[in-house]
């Protein structure tokens, strides 16, 4: 099978120096493996999305080298298909509507654990659809982090896949789509390694295949918190794209002092040398 990997931004804020770690990662483990590097619009949240984001951000990758070997997937397109897997896993019994609220679910730490609504219907507001997470451990092998183990129920309980509002989570969405497009590797920040074990689940209960991951460090400001728009990140300029692509590329522990007079150039002759094995594990400080 050719490998696939993809990027997947959400239109939250222009591209910040976080998403290009994440971005240069993917694509240099795709041509690592001689595959192709695919980009997918996470645009599926309107109350979070910021008009214009989702332009900006495609306008910039290219700036950066960062040409996806393919059309782009709008998630914002995709909704007949996320209707057919919900349909799947309600047909199968896997779903079931939810009117709790955070003080109902206040007992048990904010988890759903039952398996069942334990608030009373309400007829005045559509319910929320939570997928039964099982007493089950899921165990997969992380690229970068090592062997993963969790208890669905434990620790992510009854999740929420189709929300009040009517927005499909993304949880299924990115399950959804990472099928369609083929993903062979999922290459993205560490942030996300606590929502691979409920994507694994969804996976078996759809029937598609489950990639192999690995969850790249985290950018992370002078607090600790990881880097993104709803902490401030700065936007970056793709008019001047070069000195942040060498910091990114630094961050990940790769070389980053090849030389080279554009962005292009410069992530060619660093998957030249590229080793997926010296990527840096550690999540840490930036000032980008």
């Amino acid at each position: 099978m050719t490998y696939r990997g993809r990027f997947a931004p959400s239109p939250t804020g222009p591209l910040h120096f976080g998403s290009l770690v994440a971005a240069a990662g993917s694509w240099l483990c795709a041509r690592e493996a001689g595959g192709q590097w695919l980009v997918r619009m996470e645009d599926i949240d309107p109350p979070r999305e910021v008009p214009g984001a989702a332009r900006a951000i495609l306008d910039a990758l290219p700036a950066f080298g960062l040409v996806p070997d393919g059309a782009v997937l709008l998630q914002s397109t995709r909704g007949a298909a996320y209707d057919a897997a919900f349909e799947q896993l309600r047909a199968a019994g896997h779903v079931f509507p939810c009117w709790c609220s955070r003080a109902d679910l206040a007992a048990s730490g904010g988890l759903h654990r039952d398996g069942r609504c334990v608030a009373p219907p309400a007829e005045d507001r559509p319910p929320a659809w939570r997928l039964h997470a099982p007493d089950e451990e899921i165990v997969f092998a992380d690229g970068l982090q090592g062997v993963q183990r969790q208890n669905l129920r434990e620790v992510a309980g009854d999740f929420v896949i189709r929300r009040v509002e009517g927005y499909y989570a993304y949880q299924l969405a990115c399950v959804v789509d990472d099928a369609c497009q083929g993903i062979t590797e999922v290459v993205r920040g560490a942030d996300l390694l606590d929502s691979t074990p409920r994507q694994i689940h969804l996976q078996r209960l759809l029937g598609v295949p489950t990639p192999a991951y690995l969850h790249l460090p985290l950018a992370c400001d002078a607090e600790g918190r990881k880097l993104s728009k709803s902490t401030g990140a700065g936007a970056l300029d793709p008019a001047d794209p070069l000195p942040a692509l060498r910091r990114a590329l630094a961050f990940l522990g790769l070389r980053h002092d090849l030389p080279a007079a554009t962005p292009a150039g410069l992530l060619a002759a660093t998957s030249g040398c590229f080793n997926r094995n010296d990527l840096a594990r550690r999540s840490s400080q930036t000032d980008a």
